[in-house]
């Protein structure tokens, strides 16, 4: 690559392809905020009381319930509509990962970004004609939502230029973390003044305007960019000249099979999957049982965790690519450094959560923890597809994905089953059973994982189906 321009003589962070990098991560900040804002507005939208017992109640109680309706939901009911988004995500990854490789990846995202926002609007009334059809609604809105998770990772293989993946998908992926925090911050107080369905009118409402700003300004392709300069199209193209072309060619099923680097790839990324999946979706459970506060308080110190966890990641992707260009380690290195810090640290600090935290400071500090470390995956195995097989990356995310989302949706469904037939020792077992799977998934990539292109990945591979 010696006609490759360096870095510092085109455009940084004022340019294409980081604007590009900023609108994906409202992207996924905004579907990431309609599906987890459940997680705390259940916290309204049940009650141990009867909520259909009206009678002899005040005006003003009979006034709240119209604000703030009260469903009779058990908690592995609840387990279920936290799961279902993922039934509907699951189902899509795989043909979503393979055809982002062929159609527009801008207006597959566009799109479904818009289709999961109008189901955003729809949750409320669905919650108010019974709970299958808000498990029907979640389950349509995953499958918009993973069109958006699998088709936007293919935009990189033509606007990242490789000394640049780790802040450009940090900063994308970066917004699944934000929103988190965001919402249980906000939710809260929305739920208490306007009433939980707004919660959900809002962020769909969000959705919908963004979908305009996706289709003015993306591009496929940083050649057809009618904005970009010439210095930062002439980067970025001449930086991926020596990467394998995205020409079509059938997908090498069987290496990939055999490939234990691409293994241990899926088997992290699981992992990062069900450990951030679980956590996001019983923080406010855990923190209302536990602390027993009110549901703005709950906001609030829900919230707190994920803005660690965005800052940890943008750091993470920040110091990746520092570390590589300043040559202080070698890609690989890199990898296993930041899957180690993303994978082994949440284990170690729900142990603490469990046996070291003896009063409300602690019981936080050690969540927050548990939560924020799981977003170093973001320069480890959440990225290490792409230096591997570039011209597969999209597919391998997909089911990277489906296999992460299978152990989600049992994640939620068993928790829920957990916490419902054994509360006394259930977070102790939810916990200890995530240490098992973290801890099995490092030790097999820090033997496995590679960081070099596959033979299989290469352009003169010509392995069929």
């Amino acid at each position: 690559m010696d006609h490759q321009l360096h870095p510092k003589k085109v455009p940084g962070f004022c340019s294409i392809r980081y604007c590009l990098a900023v609108l994906l991560h409202a992207c996924n900040f905004v579907i990431m905020a309609q599906r987890i804002c459940l997680s705390l507005t259940m916290v309204a939208m049940v009650n141990i009381t009867d909520p259909q017992d009206l009678t002899n109640t005040s005006t003003k109680t009979e006034l709240d319930y119209v604000k703030n309706p009260v469903y009779n939901w058990s908690p592995d009911i609840q387990g279920i509509i936290f799961s279902s988004i993922f039934y509907g995500a699951v189902a899509v990854q795989l043909p979503v990962g393979y055809l982002s490789g062929i159609y527009s990846i801008k207006k597959m995202v566009g799109f479904a970004l818009f289709f999961s926002s109008v189901l955003s609007l729809f949750i409320p009334p669905a919650a108010q004609t019974g709970k299958t059809l808000i498990i029907v609604c979640r389950v349509a809105q995953g499958m918009a939502q993973g069109t958006v998770t699998a088709a936007q990772h293919g935009m990189w293989i033509k606007w990242a230029p490789p000394l640049e993946r780790g802040r450009l998908t940090s900063i994308c992926l970066s917004g699944f973390l934000l929103a988190p925090f965001i919402v249980m911050l906000v939710s809260g107080f929305i739920c208490d003044l306007l009433g939980w369905p707004m919660v959900f009118y809002i962020f769909g409402a969000c959705g919908c305007v963004l979908c305009l700003i996706w289709f003015v300004l993306v591009y496929d392709d940083p050649k057809d960019h009618p904005c970009i300069s010439i210095s930062e199209k002439e980067y970025i193209i001449s930086s991926l000249a020596q990467q394998a072309s995205s020409s079509r060619q059938s997908l090498p099923i069987k290496a990939m099979l055999k490939s234990l680097p691409l293994w241990a790839i899926f088997l992290s990324g699981s992992a990062f999957i069900w450990t951030n999946t679980l956590l996001v979706t019983y923080t406010p459970t855990f923190i209302s049982t536990k602390l027993h506060v009110d549901i703005k308080k709950n906001g609030l110190l829900s919230g707190l965790p994920y803005l660690f966890a965005c800052i940890c990641g943008l750091l993470a992707g920040h110091m990746s690519d520092y570390f590589l260009y300043r040559n202080i380690f070698n890609l690989l290195t890199i990898r296993k450094l930041f899957t180690i810090l993303g994978i082994l640290s949440p284990v170690i600090f729900s142990m603490c959560l469990l046996y070291l935290s003896f009063n409300f400071y602690s019981t936080i500090i050690f969540l927050t923890l548990a939560n924020a470390t799981t977003s170093f995956c973001l320069a480890g195995p959440l990225i290490n597809a792409l230096d591997i097989a570039p011209r597969y990356y999209g597919f391998l995310k997909a089911v990277t994905s489906v296999i992460g989302m299978i152990g989600a949706l049992i994640s939620s469904t068993v928790t829920g089953l957990i916490l419902n037939q054994d509360p006394e020792f259930s977070w102790h077992k939810i916990f200890f059973l995530m240490a098992g799977i973290n801890v099995t998934s490092i030790i097999f990539y820090l033997i496995f994982a590679k960081a070099e292109i596959q033979e299989w990945a290469t352009e003169k591979q010509n392995t069929r189906l």
